[in-house]
């Protein structure tokens, strides 16, 4: 099992912190680095600063938005993400939600598996050199009179060095999206996820590879977690309370929260559905304390030694390929700590 690391989704104050942490990720073995983008950096830019400071570490986005970007400008992103990095890019997708898509960036969302499946296939295109030519329900390429063009539009080939196998991950959550990764992804980019809820996830993203001629051995399943080692992990579960109640009451509305739905198909629907609706009341408090300790628990790597590396241990025989590492620490130098007795609980996972 390989691990990664990723940046907040908030505001990067210090870019010399950020820089210093992928610095130490890429010294202590970590795979790759993914970025953020909700309403604070895009998930690009930073990548591109990362990568010419330094050389083995991979990086992928997590994730770009679908229908924030047209799919050609999504693919030239990626070629050029992964031409100035050597090859050490991710392109990962996602469809977001509706309060960011719509509320921040003013487009419709509908179809959320149409539109996805859309922009991969046009990307596939794309990184492949092809003259590029689509009929689709959301791009027509080029565009023509029929659907609102001049008719002038023509189609184009890419003027960048060809990346046919860029890989493409998706993060998905609900079944039929897992399907559609599944099907067309290189990996999954996982979240809402606890092993002992694997199959959840597992079943759909299998039928999805099946059903495209390939099995779930071909995709990176990529989940993580908080690591916290502690020798009071109920302690530490009680402070990482409000994280999980921010993604079960406010990430979404009452029409559509997909972690909450996430968590609620693995046995925990009563318990998000109350952190829900004491969260959209303004019982933000009550939401926080509402949120169950084996919760958290389950959903984190939080206890002694031993017990982080019993947990890791459920997630690779649950089918887990790369760990997701949200280090603890209440100062940068902590979190290198946490990171790097991580990644050695890891290791010695590894050699079993």
């Amino acid at each position: 099992m390989k691990a990664s690391v990723s940046l907040g989704r908030y505001a990067v104050e210090d870019w010399d912190e950020i820089r210093e942490f992928a610095l130490e990720a890429e010294r202590l073995g970590v795979d790759s680095l993914w970025s953020a983008e909700a309403w604070a950096h895009d998930g690009a830019t930073p990548l591109a600063w990362l990568m010419a400071q330094t050389t083995t570490l991979r990086f992928g986005t997590g994730i770009l938005q679908i229908g924030t970007r047209s799919p050609a400008l999504v693919a030239m992103t990626a070629m050029t993400l992964d031409s100035m990095s050597g090859g050490r890019f991710m392109l990962g997708l996602g469809t977001s939600g509706p309060q960011v898509i719509e509320g921040w960036h003013g487009v419709p969302f509908r179809k959320p598996i149409r539109h996805t499946r859309e922009v991969i296939e046009i990307c596939r295109r794309v990184f492949r050199g092809e003259t590029v030519t689509y009929e689709g329900e959301f791009y027509t390429l080029p565009l023509d009179r029929e659907h609102g063009g001049t008719g002038e539009g023509k189609a184009l080939r890419t003027g960048a060095p060809l990346t046919p196998q860029l890989p493409i991950y998706v993060a998905s959550l609900g079944p039929a999206n897992l399907r559609l990764t599944g099907e067309l992804a290189d990996g999954w980019l996982g979240g809402s996820f606890t092993p002992e809820g694997a199959e959840v996830f597992m079943r759909p993203l299998r039928e999805g590879a099946e059903a495209a001629g390939r099995s779930l051995a071909d995709l990176d399943i990529t989940v993580g977690g908080s690591i916290w080692f502690t020798d009071d992990p109920e302690a530490a579960a009680r402070t990482l309370r409000p994280g999980l109640a921010f993604s079960l009451g406010a990430m979404g509305s009452r029409q559509h929260n997909f972690y909450n739905d996430a968590y609620s198909r693995q046995g925990w629907a009563d318990e998000a559905k109350e952190v829900q609706r004491l969260w959209l009341d303004g019982k933000r408090d009550a939401a926080r304390e509402a949120v169950p300790i084996e919760m958290v628990l389950a959903t984190h790597l939080i206890g002694d030694e031993r017990a982080v590396i019993d947990r890791l241990r459920l997630y690779r025989d649950a089918g887990v390929t790369t760990f997701r590492i949200g280090p603890h620490g209440a100062t940068p130098r902590e979190r290198v700590e946490t990171l790097a007795q991580g990644m050695d609980v890891l290791a010695r996972l590894n050699r079993e």
